[in-house]
Protein backbone atom coordinates (compact mmCIF):
# COMPACT_ATOMS: atom_id res chain seq x y z
CA UNK A 1 0.00 0.00 0.00
CA UNK A 2 2.81 2.35 0.45
CA UNK A 3 4.58 1.85 -2.62
CA UNK A 4 1.32 2.80 -4.16
CA UNK A 5 0.95 5.96 -2.08
CA UNK A 6 4.59 6.51 -3.13
CA UNK A 7 4.10 6.13 -7.02
CA UNK A 8 0.81 8.15 -7.07
CA UNK A 9 3.04 10.97 -5.43
CA UNK A 10 5.60 10.84 -8.43
CA UNK A 11 3.00 10.95 -10.72
CA UNK A 12 1.35 13.75 -9.31
CA UNK A 13 4.82 15.50 -9.27
CA UNK A 14 5.32 14.84 -13.10
CA UNK A 15 1.82 16.01 -13.96
CA UNK A 16 2.46 19.34 -11.78
CA UNK A 17 5.26 19.89 -13.59
CA UNK A 18 4.19 18.96 -17.22
CA UNK A 19 1.20 21.35 -16.28
CA UNK A 20 3.57 24.66 -15.84
CA UNK A 21 4.89 23.95 -18.93
CA UNK A 22 1.71 23.14 -20.90
CA UNK A 23 -1.76 25.27 -21.21
CA UNK A 24 -4.47 23.73 -19.09
CA UNK A 25 -6.74 22.21 -21.35
CA UNK A 26 -10.03 22.69 -18.84
CA UNK A 27 -10.25 19.49 -17.96
CA UNK A 28 -12.08 17.56 -20.57
CA UNK A 29 -9.22 15.06 -21.58
CA UNK A 30 -8.67 17.54 -25.06
CA UNK A 31 -4.98 17.03 -24.88
CA UNK A 32 -5.78 13.12 -24.57
CA UNK A 33 -4.88 10.21 -22.85
CA UNK A 34 -0.93 9.58 -22.34
CA UNK A 35 -0.04 6.09 -23.49
CA UNK A 36 3.06 3.78 -22.68
CA UNK A 37 3.08 0.14 -23.59
CA UNK A 38 5.99 -2.63 -23.59
CA UNK A 39 6.17 -5.84 -24.95
CA UNK A 40 8.27 -8.46 -26.62
CA UNK A 41 7.83 -7.89 -29.74
CA UNK A 42 5.72 -11.39 -30.66
CA UNK A 43 2.96 -12.73 -31.28
CA UNK A 44 0.70 -13.13 -28.20
CA UNK A 45 -1.88 -16.21 -28.28
CA UNK A 46 -4.68 -15.47 -26.86
CA UNK A 47 -6.87 -17.91 -24.22
CA UNK A 48 -8.56 -17.96 -21.23
CA UNK A 49 -7.38 -15.03 -19.41
CA UNK A 50 -8.19 -14.16 -15.39
CA UNK A 51 -8.93 -9.99 -14.69
CA UNK A 52 -7.26 -9.47 -11.55
CA UNK A 53 -6.37 -6.35 -8.53
CA UNK A 54 -2.45 -5.67 -8.39
CA UNK A 55 -3.56 -4.88 -4.52
CA UNK A 56 -4.56 -7.84 -2.76
CA UNK A 57 -7.08 -5.64 -0.57
CA UNK A 58 -8.55 -5.11 -3.51
CA UNK A 59 -8.87 -8.24 -5.13
CA UNK A 60 -13.03 -8.98 -3.78
CA UNK A 61 -13.72 -5.25 -3.85
CA UNK A 62 -17.21 -4.72 -5.67
CA UNK A 63 -15.77 -1.25 -6.73
CA UNK A 64 -12.88 -2.84 -8.25
CA UNK A 65 -15.14 -5.36 -10.06
CA UNK A 66 -16.91 -2.41 -11.59
CA UNK A 67 -13.54 -0.70 -12.71
CA UNK A 68 -12.06 -3.59 -14.43
CA UNK A 69 -15.19 -4.02 -16.24
CA UNK A 70 -13.49 -1.76 -19.35
CA UNK A 71 -10.17 -3.60 -19.64
CA UNK A 72 -12.54 -7.13 -19.22
CA UNK A 73 -14.40 -5.84 -22.38
CA UNK A 74 -10.95 -4.64 -24.07
CA UNK A 75 -9.38 -7.85 -24.15
CA UNK A 76 -12.49 -9.75 -25.32
CA UNK A 77 -12.81 -7.81 -27.69
CA UNK A 78 -9.45 -8.61 -28.62
CA UNK A 79 -9.97 -12.64 -28.57
CA UNK A 80 -9.41 -13.34 -25.32
CA UNK A 81 -11.91 -15.51 -23.52
CA UNK A 82 -12.24 -13.61 -20.04
CA UNK A 83 -12.78 -15.96 -16.39
CA UNK A 84 -13.72 -14.66 -13.07
CA UNK A 85 -11.10 -16.01 -10.39
CA UNK A 86 -9.84 -18.88 -12.54
CA UNK A 87 -6.49 -20.39 -10.95
CA UNK A 88 -6.03 -22.60 -13.92
CA UNK A 89 -6.14 -19.76 -16.48
CA UNK A 90 -3.67 -19.39 -19.81
CA UNK A 91 -2.89 -15.76 -18.10
CA UNK A 92 -3.64 -13.16 -15.99
CA UNK A 93 -4.35 -9.42 -15.83
CA UNK A 94 -3.18 -7.54 -12.72
CA UNK A 95 -4.91 -4.26 -13.22
CA UNK A 96 -3.89 -1.36 -11.21
CA UNK A 97 -6.36 2.05 -11.19
CA UNK A 98 -4.78 5.15 -9.41
CA UNK A 99 -6.53 8.17 -8.59
CA UNK A 100 -5.12 11.62 -7.06
CA UNK A 101 -5.79 15.30 -7.35
CA UNK A 102 -3.38 18.39 -8.01
CA UNK A 103 -4.03 22.34 -7.68
CA UNK A 104 -4.76 23.33 -11.45
CA UNK A 105 -2.47 26.32 -12.85
CA UNK A 106 -3.90 29.41 -14.15
CA UNK A 107 -1.93 31.94 -16.49
CA UNK A 108 -2.47 35.30 -17.10
CA UNK A 109 -2.12 36.85 -20.47
CA UNK A 110 0.53 38.77 -19.28
CA UNK A 111 4.15 38.24 -20.41
CA UNK A 112 7.68 40.23 -20.65
CA UNK A 113 9.73 39.55 -23.58
CA UNK A 114 13.39 39.89 -24.38
CA UNK A 115 14.11 40.43 -28.09
CA UNK A 116 10.79 41.96 -29.21
CA UNK A 117 7.82 41.32 -27.34
CA UNK A 118 4.91 42.09 -28.38
CA UNK A 119 2.27 40.63 -25.24
CA UNK A 120 0.45 37.82 -25.03
CA UNK A 121 1.27 34.66 -23.75
CA UNK A 122 4.62 34.22 -24.71
CA UNK A 123 4.72 35.91 -27.84
CA UNK A 124 7.58 37.73 -29.43
CA UNK A 125 9.34 38.56 -32.57
CA UNK A 126 12.77 36.66 -33.40
CA UNK A 127 13.83 34.82 -30.47
CA UNK A 128 12.13 35.57 -27.18
CA UNK A 129 11.66 34.81 -23.65
CA UNK A 130 8.24 35.48 -21.97
CA UNK A 131 7.68 35.60 -18.34
CA UNK A 132 4.17 34.72 -17.29
CA UNK A 133 2.64 35.92 -14.04
CA UNK A 134 0.51 33.09 -12.62
CA UNK A 135 -3.06 34.24 -11.16
CA UNK A 136 -5.07 32.14 -8.62
CA UNK A 137 -6.46 28.89 -9.36
CA UNK A 138 -9.21 27.20 -11.02
CA UNK A 139 -10.12 23.90 -8.57
CA UNK A 140 -8.26 20.58 -8.59
CA UNK A 141 -7.54 18.51 -11.65
CA UNK A 142 -7.93 14.89 -11.60
CA UNK A 143 -5.42 12.57 -12.40
CA UNK A 144 -6.78 8.87 -12.98
CA UNK A 145 -4.23 6.35 -14.42
CA UNK A 146 -5.00 2.53 -15.31
CA UNK A 147 -1.94 0.22 -15.46
CA UNK A 148 -2.16 -3.36 -17.05
CA UNK A 149 0.34 -6.49 -17.00
CA UNK A 150 -0.57 -9.50 -18.99
CA UNK A 151 1.60 -12.24 -17.86
CA UNK A 152 1.62 -16.22 -17.78
CA UNK A 153 0.30 -17.87 -14.84
CA UNK A 154 2.56 -20.02 -14.42
CA UNK A 155 5.40 -18.49 -14.20
CA UNK A 156 4.48 -14.82 -13.73
CA UNK A 157 6.12 -13.93 -16.93
CA UNK A 158 4.94 -10.49 -18.25
CA UNK A 159 4.15 -10.65 -22.16
CA UNK A 160 2.96 -7.64 -22.61
CA UNK A 161 2.38 -4.43 -20.03
CA UNK A 162 0.92 -0.64 -21.03
CA UNK A 163 -0.26 2.24 -18.54
CA UNK A 164 -2.52 4.95 -19.69
CA UNK A 165 -3.07 8.63 -17.93
CA UNK A 166 -5.24 11.10 -18.69
CA UNK A 167 -6.41 14.53 -16.37
CA UNK A 168 -9.83 15.90 -15.81
CA UNK A 169 -11.06 18.97 -13.56
CA UNK A 170 -12.87 17.75 -10.58
CA UNK A 171 -16.30 18.54 -11.97
CA UNK A 172 -15.78 17.08 -15.50
CA UNK A 173 -17.37 13.64 -16.04
CA UNK A 174 -13.65 12.19 -16.32
CA UNK A 175 -13.26 12.87 -12.98
CA UNK A 176 -15.43 9.86 -12.16
CA UNK A 177 -13.50 7.01 -11.99
CA UNK A 178 -16.23 4.56 -13.85
CA UNK A 179 -16.08 7.29 -16.59
CA UNK A 180 -11.81 7.23 -16.24
CA UNK A 181 -11.43 3.67 -16.65
CA UNK A 182 -13.94 3.53 -19.80
CA UNK A 183 -11.70 6.31 -21.89
CA UNK A 184 -8.01 4.88 -20.38
CA UNK A 185 -8.66 1.21 -21.13
CA UNK A 186 -10.05 2.22 -24.74
CA UNK A 187 -6.62 4.00 -25.39
CA UNK A 188 -4.77 1.54 -23.37
CA UNK A 189 -5.35 -1.33 -25.87
CA UNK A 190 -5.77 0.74 -29.02
CA UNK A 191 -3.97 -0.80 -31.73
CA UNK A 192 -2.69 -3.86 -29.29
CA UNK A 193 0.15 -4.26 -28.83
CA UNK A 194 1.29 -0.90 -30.35
CA UNK A 195 4.83 0.11 -30.55
CA UNK A 196 7.00 -1.21 -27.54
CA UNK A 197 8.81 1.65 -25.28
CA UNK A 198 7.13 4.63 -27.03
CA UNK A 199 4.60 7.01 -24.95
CA UNK A 200 1.78 8.67 -27.50
CA UNK A 201 -1.06 10.58 -27.53
CA UNK A 202 -4.38 8.94 -27.71
CA UNK A 203 -7.34 11.70 -28.51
Amino acid sequence: MKRSIVRLSLILAAAATAAGCATDTGGSAQSGVSVTRFHLNQPIARGEIAVEASDLEDANSIAFAERALPVARELTRLGWTVTVRNPNSEHVAVVRIEQGRRAAARRSGLSIGIGGGTGGYRSGVGVGLGTTIPIGGSGPIVVTELSVRIQRRSDATAIWEGRAQLEARESAPLADPRNATNRLAAALFEGFPGESGRTIRVR
